[in-house]
């Protein structure tokens, strides 16, 4: 979780991606925390999610899609592929929990999973702040202390929307969806830790083994993915082997049972492998990749959940495990579908050509042309080019056209040899899914980016 699990997303340097990234019983006894138990910062006052302030960075364009709730329709590529992962964990042992409002507090965001303060994700061209106590959430993980803390069962799911800045191109859209995984055991009812680990390893056994080819060369836990401090190793390794157990499972059917969004690409034995990964809120954690098509595709980020997690849930006594997986990735690779805007689109012949249950290839409804247009100018004298954050246009690219663009890159940078002024120049691909844009409407496009540019940043069109 990148914070976030996995999710197959791409960001600054190798060292900052590892930060942020990454997708996220035994009945629980009736023991509840009551409100005045909570950290203050937890039971966040509601009301105040609407107030704004300097770390409002929410444009109207975002807001709109807070209301789109595409998982509310059953026949829907993510609720199709929803649906399907849902069904793989038994629901006596796991709850649907539901999140419909993605407005959360700093806390819940942050904090309650050891986020610190200067984590990098945590920056305002990373995040949609509503005001410094309030964000969109950037991972379903936000979920993860309320959902170990309320649900009845030993497990939960989770599947929402997620909003984080980003870049804009055909893989990457400033909202899309997690789905959360979670499972805890408790000592109560046994008496060594031997008890315990009989316990997880009676439920692990439960788990069909999958038959895909499994490579595996990671330890249960080293000095470079640790183990807990005071979690005995038993215990580690009992957990681990539960959770893999289980992603293996679910992996497996999904990829083995149904059918490709390319019917026709060759039948490969279906291969995954775990790797070593760090998280935040599980230790230690790993990675899943499946190969598919030729590659290895990234599809889960899971680990053993820190104890710090239950304690804010009011369980210190409880251990388990959690993980995460970015929904629309999956959809684009089973599904065939080649931009992911198209997951937001309102035309019904995108929408219309899936059955809820079934994954079918996707069958494109139009090709039209697009066009480019280049954006240079001189940054404000004294502001080096590391100053101007890309995510500050991509946020005015998609307040002025939405989605009618597809692509923005940085194709140059510039230093004058006299003046010592920095200039920039982005190349904006302009391109509907559903019509021919006219020239005249570019243009008006155009002008609005550029208006925008210089109010809000002073810069010197060229």
């Amino acid at each position: 979780m990148r914070i976030n699990w996995s999710c197959g997303r791409q960001l600054v340097s190798a060292q900052d991606w590892i930060q942020i990234r990454r997708v996220r019983g035994f009945h629980a006894s009736t023991r509840q925390l009551t409100n005045s138990s909570l950290p203050r910062h937890q039971e966040a006052n509601k009301e105040n999610r609407s107030n704004t302030d300097e770390w409002t960075n929410i444009t109207s364009t975002i807001e709109r899609l807070t209301d789109r709730k595409l998982l509310s329709n059953p026949a829907h590529p993510l609720s199709i592929l929803t649906d399907i992962i849902f069904s793989k964990f038994p629901e006596q042992e796991y709850t649907r929990a539901n999140f419909p409002n993605p407005r959360v507090s700093v806390y819940e965001n942050f904090e309650s999973l050891n986020i610190t303060s200067d984590h990098v994700s945590r920056s305002k061209t990373d995040t949609y702040y509503l005001n410094k106590d309030h964000v969109l959430r950037t991972h379903t993980s936000a979920h993860q202390v309320e959902s170990f803390r309320d649900h009845p069962t030993p497990g939960f799911l989770i599947a929402a929307d997620v909003y984080r800045r980003d870049e804009i191109d055909k893989t990457h859209y400033p909202a899309f969806h997690q789905m959360e995984g979670g499972r805890w055991w408790s000592p109560q009812g046994t008496s060594s830790v031997k008890e315990l680990v009989a316990k997880i390893n009676q439920d692990t056994a439960k788990i069909p083994v999958s038959e895909i080819k499994i490579i595996d060369d990671t330890l249960p836990f080293h000095d470079g993915n640790p183990k807990q401090h005071g979690q005995h190793q038993e215990v580690c390794i009992a957990i681990t082997n539960h959770l893999k157990r289980t992603l293996e499972m679910v992996v497996g059917d999904i990829f083995e049972n149904i059918a490709l969004g390319d019917p026709s690409a060759p039948k490969e034995p279906l291969q995954i492998r775990w790797i070593d990964a760090t998280f935040p809120f599980t230790s230690p954690s790993w990675e899943m990749e499946v190969y598919w098509q030729g590659d290895w595709l990234e599809l889960f980020g899971c680990g053993v959940t820190q104890q710090r997690v239950f304690d804010r849930a009011g369980y210190p006594e409880r251990v388990g495990w959690a993980f995460g997986l970015g929904l629309e990735r999956l959809a684009m690779v089973l599904f065939g579908i080649p931009d992911i805007r198209l997951f937001w689109s309102e035309d019904p012949r995108f929408v219309e050509q899936f059955t809820p249950g079934v994954v079918s290839a996707f069958k494109p409804f139009s090709k039209y042309p697009g066009t480019y247009r280049d954006f240079a100018f001189w940054l404000k004298e004294g502001t080096i080019p590391e100053e101007f954050h890309d995510n500050d246009l991509m946020d005015i690219v998609r307040e002025a056209a939405v989605d009618l663009v597809e692509s923005v890159k940085l194709i140059d940078k510039f230093t004058h040899p006299h003046t010592k002024r920095n200039s920039l120049c982005y190349r904006v691909l302009f391109q509907s899914m559903e019509r021919t844009l006219q020239n005249d409407e570019i243009n008006v496009l155009q002008d609005s980016i550029r208006d925008s540019l210089k109010t809000k940043f002073g810069v010197e069109l060229r």
